[in-house]
């Protein structure tokens, strides 16, 4: 595997890679010495149009893993929340049993949710993900969000520093390679550097042509901090897009033209834009064709006419906004 340290050269080394390496996701340095490929597979399945979490009710998931790992892939991200920690878990195991591959090649990511914030509960949340997906470790533990709330989704007073204290104590223990968070700003990232030891490996938030999230990549490129990206495709197809989205959409004429002239899909364009960025994209899909070719963007690179074309687009404009936590101290988009 190609191995990048994650420092503000690694867009160029990422690009002279790029024409040799088709379908391989070279890996990068995380500032605590561990590595991450520099794509994933996302394995939550997203909101309906009426705001609900889509329900796990079949093993797709599970397939999707599958499918992933034969395709190439080595990094996998869920969460406790996501409900699909159990069938991603089940397919690691089914392709450890295969021969397939070895869980040291494999880098697995879950999440550490709101109701768990208290530093004493930490490590037992983490041990039930675990337990979930039948591993001994994590690669990566992030804080989900920097809200804590109870068992009742009412707000709990804890500072998610308190919560570090307790990600910190899982790391020590050997249960998680590397810990990070997801869905902090700048102020709250600052901050948790600023009170702890260690340094978070990685950034996880959404980010995607309408919201590129220059400053925040930009502090995490100065403090060496991996940024990696859900939702990475915003609202680009038509059958996800709200109604109040700003383009582009996937057939989108300038788009088209980027694509047809690499030989790509609009898709494939939007990946590969997000990893110049210095970005670590996690699409999900649970359909084999667009998980083969969402990791099929490393034999290629944009100039920088293209970039300033995808750059247009950036509004700011966020797809996952959780408007119901507005109201906490700790609501990450209010800044």
């Amino acid at each position: 595997m190609i191995l990048l340290k994650f420092t503000a050269v690694v867009l160029l080394a990422v690009c002279s890679e790029a024409v040799t390496r088709p379908g391989v996701a070279p890996l990068i340095e995380l500032n605590d010495g561990k590595t991450i490929p520099s794509l994933g597979l996302g394995t939550w399945l997203g909101f309906t149009k009426s705001g609900d979490r889509v329900p796990v009710n079949d093993d797709s998931v599970q397939k999707a893993v599958e499918l992933a790992i034969d395709a190439g892939y080595r990094h996998i991200d869920t969460a406790a929340v996501y409900s699909t920690e159990e069938q991603v878990g089940a397919a690691i195991k089914k392709k450890i049993e295969e021969g397939a591959v070895a869980r040291g090649d494999l880098f697995v990511t879950s999440k550490l949710w709101n109701n768990n914030h208290a530093k004493s509960a930490v490590v037992p949340a983490l041990k039930e993900s675990l337990a979930r997906l039948g591993l001994e470790y994590l690669d990566l533990y992030l804080i989900h969000w920097p809200i804590a709330q109870t068992e009742h989704s009412a707000y709990a007073d804890i500072d998610y520093v308190e919560t570090w204290q307790g990600m910190m104590d899982a790391q020590a223990a050997g249960l998680a390679k590397s810990i990070g968070v997801s869905n902090f700003n700048v102020t709250q990232l600052d901050r948790l550097i600023s009170m702890s030891k260690v340094k978070p490996a990685a950034l996880q938030i959404e980010v995607n042509l309408n919201l590129q999230q220059t400053e925040l990549l930009n502090f995490c490129k100065a403090q060496n901090i991996a940024v990696i990206g859900y939702t990475p495709f915003g609202s680009l197809f038509h059958g996800k897009a709200a109604a109040d989205a700003p383009p582009p959409r996937s057939d989108d004429q300038a788009l088209l033209k980027i694509a047809d002239r690499h030989h790509k899909t609009v898709a494939q364009i939007n990946l590969r834009y997000l990893i110049e960025l210095g970005v670590i994209p996690i699409p999900k899909s649970v359909t084999k064709k667009r998980i083969e070719a969402n990791i099929e963007v490393f034999d290629f690179q944009l100039n920088q006419q293209e970039r300033d074309v995808l750059k247009s687009f950036d509004k700011n404009y966020r797809t996952i906004a959780v408007t119901q936590w507005k109201d906490s101290p700790y609501y990450p988009f209010n800044k």
